[in-house]
């Protein structure tokens, strides 16, 4: 498959990658591999000493609710000598852990903790395995394709006991149970703020600005027209001499 001239393209993978043990390869644009459990750490070894695959990048996990082992995590390689990126997959499940890579990448733990947490998959080995991300006390394990969206337990701050409480999410709101159907065309039992204003008859339309088309309109009639027009074409001179100036008057003696 040809790649498009904006898409940035890495180095090609390499050749002895082909040869790498206990490992099935995955089809399409990046290279990603299948791998059993019992074999992960002897082929993320392989992976860093003999093909130069130096830094984990990061540990990601995915739900596929419908397979047997369902949960699927993801080590992400990244090789700075090859410029090459390589995915590897384990499928698990609830209760089988996965061996972790603490040996290999000390920044494991942390990530391994992430996969843990959001996911509840297990990984024997690591030294420090509990939650990273959660609150204290969370109950489930959020990533899951299962979990509610609202959660088990929400925490509010309470005036009585001038602390955050945590209390079981309950859902007090009319709305929750979209009886109707369209969500945003609510039914008439329903009043949602701002339907008051619907009911309000239209203003009326502002009066019409007053204009001066004729000389009736000026309000001066045509004596104040002819003056203006006399005082106006006087010239400079003139207009200067009829002004009165206006003198400080002197103090008396």
């Amino acid at each position: 498959m040809a790649l498009a001239s904006h898409v940035p393209a890495y180095a090609d993978a390499p050749a002895s990658l082909g040869k790498l043990a206990n490992a099935r390869p995955r089809a399409g644009l990046e290279t990603a591999f299948d791998v059993d459990r019992d074999d992960l750490v002897a082929v993320l070894t392989a992976l860093r000493d003999d093909h130069d695959y130096q830094q984990l990048m990061e540990i990601a996990g995915v739900d596929y609710p419908d397979r047997p082992e369902r949960f699927e995590v993801v080590y992400c390689l990244l090789s700075l000598t090859r410029n090459h990126r390589v995915r590897v997959h384990v499928a698990t499940d609830e209760t089988k852990p996965v061996p972790s890579v603490t040996g290999l990448w000390p920044v494991a733990g942390w990530l391994e903790r992430e996969v843990f947490d959001m996911y509840g998959v297990g990984f024997s080995g690591n030294p420090d395995l509990r939650r990273i991300l959660t609150d204290y006390g969370f109950e489930g394990f959020p990533q899951r394709k299962d979990f509610p969206l609202t959660g088990h337990i929400e925490l509010r701050y309470s005036e009585a006991e001038k602390r955050v409480v945590y209390e079981p999410v309950s859902l007090p709101q009319d709305f929750r149970t979209f009886d109707f159907l369209m969500p945003w065309d609510g039914p008439d039992e329903y009043k949602l703020p701002g339907d008051e204003k619907a009911a309000v008859p239209p203003a009326p339309p502002p009066p019409t600005p007053k204009t001066t088309e004729k000389p009736a309109d000026t309000g001066a009639g045509k004596p104040a027209e002819k003056a203006a027009t006399k005082e106006a074409r006087k010239p400079r001179a003139a207009k200067a001499k009829s002004e009165v100036s206006k003198k400080p008057r002197g103090k008396k003696a």
